[in-house]
C-alpha cells in the first residue's frame, strides 16, 4: 500500500478536485476487501475514490464504530474461538467496544449467498470492526470525503441507541476530527437528518430512499415496493420524519421539504425525468449501488452527481477521470 501523502497526491492528481462527479466508495470497498473495515477504506483511496462511503453503529459504551448491520453479521464476523458466529446477533449496542473487538470480521463466510455475490473479495484475516475515528485517522492526509450513514430503523427501536442519542455522539465524532468540512451525514431514517440539520446546519444531509421489494421506505400498503407509487396508495411512511409522498407528490420535492442537500435513491427507481426535476429543485442525485458496467454507464448518461459502488475500480475504468 503506498504512503498516505502519496494517495493524498493520487487523489488529487486524478482530476477529483475539479471534476463535479462523486465517486463513493460503498463500505470502503465491498468488492475487493471486507466491509467497513481499514483494509477496505485504505483500498477505496488507493484507487481514488472522491468520498468514502461508511455505516455507522454505537457500542454500549458509546463509542462510534463502523459497521452496517445493528446486530453481528453471521456472514462475515467469527467470535474469539475463531469460529463462525452460529446466528445473527448480539446486537452491537449491547456490546462494549473490547468485547466487540473480539470479533473477526476480515472474511466471508464460504458457502454463503454473500460470499457468492463478491468471489473477488480478498480476506484480511484478524481484521476488527473500526472506530469512525480510526477511518478519520487512515484518510487524515487525503483529500478523501465521507459519505456518514446512521444505521437505525423506526422498526426496531430496540437495537440502537434513539435519533438524538446517535446524532449527537457521531457529529461529536466529526467534531473532535475537525472533519466537518469534510463530511456528510445520510439515512434511510429521516428522523437522523432532521436532527442533525437543527444541530450541525453546516454538515450537509443526505435522504436515502429505495422503493423496492427489499426497502422501501416512502410508502407501504398497496403501493409499497414500486418506484413510481399511485400517490394516493402510498401509506404514511415511519422513516419519513413526517414527510410523507401524499403532501408532496414525488420523492424529489419530500427532500427538499425536509431540508436535505442530496437525494440518494437506490440506482434502479429513477429515470432522467426524475433527476431533471431534482436538479430544478437544487438537490444533487447520488445512486446506491451500482456495480455494473453497463449499469453506470447508464446513470452517467442520466446527469447523476455520483454513485456509490462496491467496485469503484470498474467504475474508474468505466467513467474515466472523475
Amino acid at each position: 500500500m503506498r504512503p498516505l501523502a502519496a494517495l493524498a497526491a493520487s487523489i488529487l492528481l486524478s482530476g477529483c478536485a475539479t471534476h463535479p462527479f462523486d465517486l463513493q466508495g460503498h463500505r470502503g470497498t465491498r468488492g475487493l476487501a471486507p466491509e467497513n473495515t481499514l483494509p477496505a477504506f485504505a483500498r477505496a483511496i488507493e484507487i481514488g475514490v472522491t468520498t468514502l462511503e461508511l455505516d455507522t453503529n454505537i457500542t454500549r459504551d458509546g463509542v462510534v464504530v463502523v459497521a452496517h448491520d445493528s446486530v453481528l453479521n453471521p456472514d462475515i464476523a467469527r467470535g474469539p474461538d475463531g469460529e463462525w458466529i452460529a446466528k445473527p446477533g448480539p446486537p452491537i449496542h449491547e456490546l462494549r467496544f473490547l468485547e466487540l473487538q473480539r470479533y473477526d470480521v476480515g472474511r466471508l463466510r464460504p458457502g454463503t449467498n454473500y460470499a457468492k455475490r463478491y468471489p473477488e473479495q480478498v480476506p484480511v484475516d484478524g481484521t476488527r470492526i473500526p472506530r469512525l475515528a480510526d477511518v478519520f485517522e487512515l484518510a487524515r492526509d487525503t483529500a478523501v470525503r465521507f459519505n456518514i450513514e446512521t444505521k437505525l430503523s423506526p422498526l426496531a427501536p430496540a437495537e440502537t441507541p434513539g435519533p438524538e442519542e446517535f446524532v449527537r455522539r457521531v457529529v461529536a465524532e466529526i467534531r473532535k476530527a475537525r472533519m466537518e468540512s469534510r463530511s456528510t451525514l445520510e439515512s434511510f431514517d429521516w428522523r437522523t437528518l432532521q436532527v442533525a440539520q437543527r444541530d450541525e446546519p453546516d454538515i450537509p444531509t443526505v435522504y436515502l430512499t429505495a422503493q423496492q421489494r427489499f426497502l422501501d421506505n416512502i410508502c407501504g400498503g398497496p403501493a409499497g415496493g414500486k418506484p413510481d407509487p399511485v400517490v394516493a396508495d402510498c401509506q404514511p411512511s415511519p422513516w419519513t420524519a413526517g414527510f410523507q409522498l401524499r403532501d408532496h407528490g414525488s420523492v424529489p420535492r419530500m427532500v427538499k421539504a425536509a431540508g436535505g442537500a442530496v437525494w440518494s435513491p437506490y440506482y434502479l427507481d429513477i429515470d432522467a425525468a426524475k433527476v431533471r426535476e431534482a436538479h430544478a429543485l437544487g438537490l444533487k442525485v447520488v445512486v446506491w449501488t451500482v456495480n455494473e458496467p453497463a449499469d453506470i454507464e447508464r446513470m452517467r448518461a442520466l446527469g447523476v452527481d455520483g454513485l456509490i459502488t462496491d467496485r469503484p475500480d470498474i467504475a474508474k475504468k468505466v467513467l474515466g477521470a472523475v
